[in-house]
């Protein structure tokens, strides 16, 4: 990449016209572009939340259980009742943000765990709905459920679920 396109990027980032002007690329340039890439990258705008049915008896979960309920390695809530696990299509900019930010695994690692549970007849994967709608409607009907949602609003028996790191 020439310095010219990066002078360019620099500039749209941080609206420095000293780069342009100079035809300069300064290391406190780079670094903060990069500062403000990872800010927005990070941002919380781009999180997904976490909702379960109204039954459930917790207020968070971490990283490692959701990660072990979502491969369908935990079945069964700390009380004892089953565990429904909903998800979006693969394909979906939802479901795919979920594995990344929040699970940190990609999409198509879940497909394969869940493909070698279903056609090993060692388990069930996770029940597939087109879209949120029919995913929060199923999780307020469904006792011990969860899923996951771009932004939560108050739905009747449905709670958001704080995620711990």
């Amino acid at each position: 990449m020439s310095p010219f396109k990066l002078v360019g990027f620099f500039e749209l980032i941080h609206g420095c016209t000293c780069c342009r002007n100079n035809k300069d690329i300064n290391i406190k340039h780079i670094l903060n572009g990069l500062f403000i890439g990872l800010l927005i990258w990070s941002s919380p705008a781009n999180s997904v939340d976490v909702v379960v049915n109204q039954s459930v008896q917790l207020q968070s979960l971490s990283t490692k259980q959701l990660r072990r309920i979502y491969s369908m390695r935990q079945v069964r809530w700390a009380d004892g009742s089953s565990i429904q696990v909903y998800v979006l299509p693969s394909q979906h900019k939802i479901h795919q943000r979920f594995s990344k930010d929040v699970l940190r695994i990609f999409p198509y690692q879940l497909d394969r765990m869940w493909n070698k549970l279903t056609f090993s007849g060692l388990g069930v994967g996770p029940v597939e709905v087109p879209d949120e709608k029919t995913l929060l409607k199923l999780i307020a009907e469904t006792p011990g459920s969860i899923g996951y949602v771009e932004k939560y609003s108050e739905v009747d028996d449905v709670q958001l679920i704080k995620i711990d790191e």
